[in-house]
């Protein structure tokens, strides 16, 4: 199962991830956060509040209330991988013609 091992806040609703498949990178949440409309997302919009999380049960986690997947935020990390595109179309975001 895929998991987060470390994150840090990189800036501008990016954090760096490390998982425990060896792969590090950094997941933009910027789109995430701003184009849904959800009620939860939009009290992330505050860069301060964004920053607040913490790596909790494989992924990360902001004030015990919100998560998002851990193999989503691999997708947001490596989304440009060509090696790993039928890997994300299993799993449901992306569409591979």
């Amino acid at each position: 199962m895929l998991e987060i091992c470390d994150a840090k806040y990189a800036g501008d609703y990016k954090v760096y991830l490390v998982f425990n498949n060896g792969r590090a990178g950094i997941a933009n949440l910027e789109k995430t956060i701003f184009n849904d409309t959800r009620l939860i997302f939009t009290k992330f919009r505050d860069k301060d509040r964004f920053a607040c999380f913490k790596v909790d049960h494989g992924t990360i986690v902001w004030s015990d209330e919100f998560d998002l997947a851990s193999d989503y935020l691999f997708y947001l990390a490596f989304n440009d991988d060509p090696e790993l595109q039928a890997k994300f179309k299993e799993w449901g975001y992306v569409d591979i013609v």
